[in-house]
Parts: structure tokens; C-alpha cells; sequence
């Protein structure tokens, strides 16, 4: 039986990035997957209508565009995404981010490991991909390298890094994780890494290449650090029987 895969695309006020997003997916992906999916997350844009505008310019059939009519926050969508792909009964969803930091032409590359039943989630690594020759802010480096040296401390990992938002699921193995449960904000990333460590799951990481436009970021990295931290911290309490801690169950 065919693999029945779906690239999923967060988006919020995408409108410029989208296009060009899509236009670099591989045609051999665009033909191969069952469904290309976007959510935007209540953009203050033209996000929304122009993913329906590029379909129905393209096409491009396997695509679809939804929208939080309130912005439910990164994690939001992620958990509207997966329970999606759950719902619809997908083998695999791949995630990639609309705003254009990640090259839509290595998802064949993060797809095989999955696909040969070798991992359980598959994340591009930038740290691994010689992220300063790609753009990566000197400070944004550096807050990567101490956040995920304290992670793989406490949670006994050997990652390059956590924090890439270029990821691929076998819906098989997010329906044994809580994912529900983890946070609406941009570390859910982290809590998702968490949970599928503590059921044991099959984590791989490969090197891909940074790219930093124009685009301002919208997340606050001291913020994002902070709660980073504070979601590590939950895991190593949660571990030693000293807090319960019910998405890290």
C-alpha cells in the first residue's frame, strides 16, 4: 500500500514568502504527496487568499488552505495540523515553515528515513548545516548552542540542536504522544521532542542548510529561551518523581 503522505505549512502574514515557498516544493513531492495543506494563523494579510489564488493559478488540486480565525499561536497550529493528519489518515506529515528559512527542496532527503521505517520523527539540523555561512545571527547561534547543551545535559540526548522547525512525523508515532498538551507558543517544539523521548521514540537529525532573508522574526528569543528552559526543567522534575507533570506522562 502507498505511503500516504501531507506537507503541512504554518503560516502568518506570509502573503510574500508563500509563493515562493510553494514554488520550491519538487515537483516530484507536489505529484508524490496526497495532500499539501496550509494553515494560516489568522494573518493580518493576504496570506489566505493567496494560497487559494496559487491553487487555483497552479492547479495545484492537492492543496489545501485553512485559517484559525483567531491566532491559536505556532504550537496551535501545530496541534490542529497533526490531528489533521491523524484524522485524515496520513502516514507521514512534513512540516515546513512558510516564511521561507527552509529549503522545500531537501524534504525528499528528511522523507527517506522515515519512509525506510529507519525513524520515528526526522528534524533538519542547521547547527550541523554550517548555519553562520547561511545568515544565522551570531546571537541567535550562540543561544542555540547553550539552550540545546543544557538539553542534552538533562535529558541525557546527543542533538546538534532542538530547535529547527523543519520536522517530519510518522502519524503513527505522534498518535502515542500527547501533543495536545504541549505548549501553544513556539517551544512546543521543544515539548514535542520531550514527549517522543520519553516513549522511546526513534529521533533523527539531518544536516540541512540556513537561509536568513530580510524577514524580521517574530519570536522573542529571550522569551523563547526562557520558557525552553522551563520545559526542560518540567521534564528533569517530572523524572525524579519530585513534580507530575502531565504531558511529559
Amino acid at each position: 500500500m502507498p505511503t500516504k503522505i501531507a506537507v503541512f505549512i504554518p503560516t502568518y502574514n506570509a502573503a510574500y514568502t508563500l509563493p515562493i515557498v510553494l514554488d520550491r516544493i519538487p515537483q516530484e513531492i507536489k505529484e508524490k504527496v496526497k495532500q499539501i495543506f496550509i494553515i494560516d494563523n489568522a494573518s493580518e494579510d493576504n496570506t489566505y487568499l493567496i494560497g487559494i489564488g496559487y491553487r487555483e493559478l497552479k492547479g495545484l488540486d492537492n492543496l489545501q488552505i485553512f485559517r484559525n480565525e483567531a491566532n491559536r499561536g505556532y504550537g496551535g497550529s501545530q496541534k490542529r495540523a497533526y490531528q489533521y493528519a491523524i484524522d485524515q489518515n496520513f502516514d507521514i506529515v512534513v512540516m515546513l515553515h512558510g516564511d521561507a528559512q527552509y529549503a522545500p527542496e531537501k524534504i525528499p532527503y528528511l522523507l527517506e528515513p522515515l519512509e525506510k521505517g529507519q525513524a520515528d520523527m526526522v528534524f533538519g539540523s542547521r547547527i550541523a548545516g554550517l548555519p553562520l555561512k547561511g545568515g544565522m545571527p551570531l546571537y541567535k547561534f550562540l543561544g542555540n548552542k547553550f539552550l540545546t547543551a543544557v538539553q542534552n545535559r538533562v535529558l541525557e540526548m546527543n542533538l546538534t540542536e532542538f530547535h529547527s522547525g523543519f520536522r517530519v512525523f510518522s502519524c503513527h508515532a505522534l498518535k502515542k504522544v500527547p501533543f495536545h498538551l504541549c505548549s501553544d507558543d513556539y517551544h512546543f517544539d521543544t515539548d514535542i521532542l520531550i514527549q517522543f523521548k520519553c516513549r522511546g521514540l526513534r529521533i533523527m537529525e539531518m544536516p540541512i542548510p540556513t537561509y536568513y532573508g530580510k524577514e524580521k522574526s517574530r519570536v522573542n528569543v529571550v522569551r523563547y529561551g526562557l520558557n525552553v528552559l522551563k520545559s526542560t526543567a518540567e521534564y528533569w522534575l517530572h523524572k525524579h518523581n519530585i513534580s507530575r507533570v502531565k504531558k511529559f506522562e
